[in-house]
């Protein structure tokens, strides 16, 4: 669906990712869901069916932040349901869990316009797709929505 830069679609390939890659991404949905996380949308299924289950391990200085290896599996965000609702009504977007970044340490989601997000105690965009991925794995920094200050 999206095309990206060689250097991203070869990292994206060496983590196992192809065109037009299909996975059922509905054991997550439906997990997340079942533990009370109910902001499912198109843009979470259809970028789950293409890079759900991909590991990606990068490291190394990126073009404005050191890349980091991160995993696109919703359920190492399992818990952190709350979060994603707080900080969905917060900026009156609907955010869902797709994965972690940097070994766990933060969450990624995406939004219902494919505007992917690291979820903490504040919220900071990549952009959105393809734009998000080349942002990710280039190591450009994420642009801060919102630093959980009042």
């Amino acid at each position: 669906m999206w095309t990206f830069p060689e250097q991203v679609e070869q990292t994206l390939r060496d983590a196992g990712w192809t065109p037009n890659r299909q996975v059922d991404p509905e054991a997550w949905l439906s997990a997340l869901e079942a533990d009370g996380l109910l902001r499912r949308h198109p843009s979470v299924s259809t970028f789950l069916a293409e890079f759900g289950g991909l590991a990606v391990r990068i490291s190394g200085p990126g073009i404005s932040r050191a890349r980091a290896p991160f995993e696109l599996d919703p359920m190492l965000c399992l818990g952190e349901e709350d979060r994603f609702s707080e900080w969905s009504d917060e900026i009156k977007k609907s955010i869902f869990p797709i994965g972690a970044l940097d070994g766990g340490r933060l969450c990624l989601g995406i939004d219902e316009y494919s505007e992917m997000y690291l979820v903490e105690t504040w919220v900071a965009s990549f952009g959105r797709m393809p734009e998000a991925m080349n942002n990710l794995i280039l190591g450009i920094e994420s642009t801060v929505v919102h630093d959980g200050s009042e």
